[in-house]
């Protein structure tokens, strides 16, 4: 079975550079309605047994459009959230964006006990994205989760075989990114990977200071 994993569409709070991850958090730009409108067009033809979104609103508001188009109800899994900032949240100066990023990748290296300041540790992260992937899989053989772009590039550096965490570090996912992944035994493995919008690059922002969905700084 597989699972594509689709960033939300662009936030006000992405626009800014801030680091909000808390819930219920903010619903969507003009451009992140638009990234959201084209993602049924996008998926033309591919069989969606199930739909499943984060405990944000904007991973719903993103899901919407397709959700309709298909005449499904989306399914609400909190796991499938951001990772918490916890004494980062709001912040928006790249000293802070920084930090969580390497912290986030940090846990896809193995420093799995690494806590963001004030929040989680990789453990913990891990085991909540693991079992809502989990979860995810028994909904059908194809399942669209919209979740959130540090939750998914850390998640899948940590455990989809095929994904060079290296790269994954420096390479930004757009809003309504997405990564697709298929079940292989017990794990998972990379099928692909499309870092810009699922309706094309020119869906992509032109200026933002995104600090979930960008590269980690390595000067």
């Amino acid at each position: 079975m597989r699972v594509l994993l689709v960033r939300h569409g662009q936030t006000p709070s992405n626009v800014a550079g801030l680091l909000d991850t808390g819930e219920p958090g903010p619903g969507l730009t003009e451009l992140g309605q638009r990234q959201a409108a084209a993602i049924p067009r996008a998926l033309d033809g591919r069989p969606v047994d199930a739909i499943v979104v984060s405990s944000l609103v904007r991973t719903a508001l993103t899901a919407g459009p397709l959700a309709e188009q298909r005449g499904l109800t989306p399914h609400v899994d909190a796991r499938f959230r951001e990772v918490q900032a916890g004494s980062l949240e709001l912040a928006a100066d790249h000293a802070s964006h920084r930090t969580y990023l390497e912290t986030v990748f940090a846990w896809s290296t193995g420093d799995t006990g690494r806590r963001m300041p004030g929040g989680p540790d990789g453990e913990e992260f891990l085991a909540r994205f693991d079992a809502a992937m989990g979860a995810a899989a028994e909904r059908g053989s194809s399942v669209v989760a919209v979740s959130h772009g540090a939750a998914i590039r850390s998640w899948a550096s940590a455990r989809v075989a095929g994904v060079d965490v290296d790269e994954v570090a420096v390479t930004p996912l757009a809003n309504t990114g997405a990564v697709e992944v298929e079940r292989d035994g017990d794990g998972w493995r990379l099928v692909a990977w499309t870092r810009h919008p699922l309706g094309g690059p020119a869906l992509e922002a032109v200026v933002a200071d995104d600090p979930t969905g960008e590269a980690v700084d390595r000067a």
